[in-house]
């Protein structure tokens, strides 16, 4: 994970490596052997409703509460015999905004070059949603006006942008934005967008970004500001 080599050739890899992980979906984090956050994407800081350099140099342990110690030996094991696989451990956590209880699978992966001792951890966190569907729903929706908004963010439009091609005012469009991250549980646009990817209301694969399908049907909401 260094910024570069002594030629300076890794800095543009490195640069690449960063856009990419802050564009994917699925909470991660890239760890040291010894659990220790490295990076983490907004998708894992949005876990704790937190911005992703809040989350660095925390340890993963102190982050989840595994089922089983034998799992997390396992991942010691590896690291320690410098075997290379995946690695699933069963964890819990509570979110860092209102304190609930969520439970997952936290995939550990050591990577880096073989000869590279001790390995750095891939860390990819799988969410098991236990809330009622009803409830689930009615949190996760994101409203026509508010998916368009999240559209316009992911492709980068700025806030005045965003405002000048829906016909809102520059706070209409920080409220719809504050709003929804209270909703979600998160803070910062880039949190917020990688939350609307998780949860499909943004499609998947789509550039310029869109609206997931059947995410605009309620076509008669007026738009606030």
């Amino acid at each position: 994970m260094d910024d570069a080599t002594a030629d300076g050739s890794a800095g543009p890899w490195r640069n690449y490596f960063l856009i990419l992980l802050y564009r994917i979906p699925v909470p991660i984090a890239v760890c040291t052997a010894y659990g220790e956050v490295l990076i983490a994407n907004p998708a894992m800081a949005a876990e704790w409703g937190a911005a992703p350099g809040q989350l660095r140099g925390r340890n993963l342990l102190d982050l989840f509460r595994p089922r089983s110690q034998a799992q997390i030996d396992r991942v010691i094991d590896a690291v320690r015999l410098g075997r290379r696989s995946r690695y699933p451990v069963e964890v819990r956590w509570r979110t860092g905004t209102d304190g609930a209880e969520r439970e997952g699978e936290l995939t550990v992966d050591p990577v880096g070059e073989p000869s590279e001792s001790p390995p750095a951890l891939l860390a990819l966190l799988s969410v098991h949603d236990n809330t009622p569907p009803a409830a689930a729903a009615a949190r996760d929706a994101a409203s026509p006006v508010e998916t368009r908004i999240l559209a316009l963010a992911a492709s980068g439009a700025t806030t005045a942008a965003i405002g000048s091609q829906l016909g809102l005012t520059v706070d209409g469009v920080n409220y719809h934005l504050t709003r929804l991250a209270r909703r979600w549980r998160v803070q910062g646009r880039t949190a917020l967008v990688a939350k609307a990817y998780v949860l499909g209301v943004l499609a998947a694969g789509a550039w310029p970004p869109e609206p997931a399908a059947g995410t605009l049907t309620d076509g008669g909401e007026q738009p606030t500001g």
